[in-house]
């Protein structure tokens, strides 16, 4: 009999869970809790695969760096802290953060195959770390998927956020450095946003009071 990856063993024992989710013997608050630790740990991942390349940047590299307002994501209307987040209806806050997660789909796909393309160094350091976030989120959005069909029409609405940020990290060693580190600072704000969204959404469905979210 032929022994199982661990990974494996984990992509499975995630699929069953979210077979048994999708049958309903899941409840709701348990698949907010599972959904709210795939994004803590998303936005995990992407603040120590930053720092990661923010280490290997010269200081020439971070004067170069794009604002964060040129993230493909940015047009995107969303609280600016905890306490508009309370004011935003559960349905929309859940629509929020699928549309973010939704908008990385494919620049998670462009990043896991460019960072193959690093030196050694960075490439060692780094594409474990991508595909790691490429597995959580793609787990994570089958999580909200079925989140949403619990919570209705409006939970279900996905705004469209296309990336346009052309397939080429560049030629040198800096340019690639440089837009690899700006893509996952942009992924590492919307991580954060859809963290704090669902963690503020958990609160709400358990009927806390604002002040304990």
């Amino acid at each position: 009999m032929a022994h199982r990856k661990p990974g494996d063993i984990l992509l499975l024992v995630t699929v069953l869970c979210m077979v048994a989710t999708a049958r309903g013997t899941v409840s709701t608050s348990d698949l907010l809790d599972r959904v709210s630790e795939h994004s803590d740990m998303i936005h995990s991942l992407s603040t120590i695969l930053s720092q990661d390349l923010d280490s290997q940047l010269p200081p020439v590299g971070r004067m170069l760096l794009p604002r964060p307002s040129m993230c493909h994501t940015s047009s995107l209307q969303t609280p600016m802290d905890k306490e508009q987040a309370l004011q935003i209806s559960k349905s929309d806050l859940l629509s929020l953060a699928r549309s973010l997660l939704h908008a990385w789909a494919d620049p998670l796909l462009f990043l896991s195959t460019s960072a193959m393309t690093l030196p050694q160094l960075a490439q060692s350091s780094v594409s474990n770390k991508i595909q790691e976030l490429k597995q959580h989120s793609q787990t994570l959005g089958d999580g909200l998927n079925i989140l949403s069909d619990r919570m209705g029409q409006a939970a279900q609405a996905i705004s469209s956020l296309p990336y346009s940020g052309g397939n080429d990290l560049g030629q040198d060693k800096i340019s690639k450095l440089i837009n690899l580190h700006f893509l996952l600072s942009c992924f590492r704000r919307d991580s954060h946003k859809i963290d704090s969204f669902l963690k503020v959404l958990r609160c709400r469905m358990a009927n806390m009071v604002p002040e304990m979210c």
